[in-house]
């Protein structure tokens, strides 16, 4: 398998797992959550040890080690994103592999199992077209600061959805028009949406404009924004008032 035929397997590997419990019926609610995390973790890590032992990993359920960064690829992955939406039977919910090179989130697969669809950057879906009035994707339970007053500037309509890669893949299949999120994330919340995205042809950055960079030794990062190119200049002026 090359690398985009091996981040498809892995994704679609870790959808089965945790489609096949959710359905057995022996976990329930943060149980469910935690249980599905950790058989999928152990899966991809297998996976990834077998097909590409030299590469580094970082996974949110795997205990990090220094080793990764001195790798030029580093496979950063999360196996379950959006765990309270998987342990409440929702379907936005995903799982994320990704690769980074050098820093850049090279390519990647983000499977929504509760939808029977993998999306990835080897074979990128055709943007539909914009509504006329964006259309904000939000956090459920905390819609960002940034994300509110952009959206009342540009006249835009909030939409509440669950993980970050049921969010990014909106953007990408045309559900919406804007994914921006300022509240925090990891690497693995977003590696694999952003280099998806980005072969759709969305705009891909920090909300301030700047590149996204992957493998650093403090995983933490804080914001994201994926949108419709048409609107990227005017989302980050926005946002850049906000700041001023």
């Amino acid at each position: 398998m090359d690398d985009i035929e091996l981040a498809r397997h892995l994704a679609r590997g870790a959808a089965r797992i945790l489609m096949e419990l959710r359905a057995a019926g022996s976990h329930e609610g943060k149980a469910l959550g935690a249980e599905g995390d950790l058989r999928a973790n152990v899966w991809l890590m297998a996976e990834i040890a077998a097909h590409r032992p030299d590469d580094g990993v970082l996974s949110e359920e795997t205990q990090d080690t220094p080793e990764r960064l001195a790798k030029s690829r580093v496979w950063i992955i999360d196996p379950l994103d959006g765990t309270r939406e998987y342990g409440e039977g929702r379907s936005d919910w995903a799982v994320h592999v990704g690769l980074a090179v050098d820093g850049t989130a090279t390519l990647g697969a983000v499977a929504l199992p509760g939808l029977d669809l993998t999306l990835d950057s080897g074979a990128p879906l055709p943007l539909p077209p914009m509504a006329a009035l964006p259309r904000l994707l939000v956090s459920r339970s905390r819609p960002a600061r940034e994300a509110v007053v952009v959206a009342d500037v540009l006249g835009g309509e909030l939409v509440p959805m669950g993980s970050a890669g049921a969010k990014a893949m909106a953007v990408v299949r045309g559900e919406a028009e804007i994914y921006l999120h300022s509240g925090g994330q990891y690497e693995w919340d977003n590696c694999a949406p952003v280099a998806v995205a980005a072969a759709a042809g969305l705009h891909v950055s920090r909300i301030d404009g700047s590149p996204l960079v992957y493998n650093n030794s403090d995983t933490y990062l804080p914001d994201l924004l994926i949108c419709r190119r048409e609107w990227a200049e005017r989302v980050l002026g926005a946002v850049a008032a906000i700041e001023a």
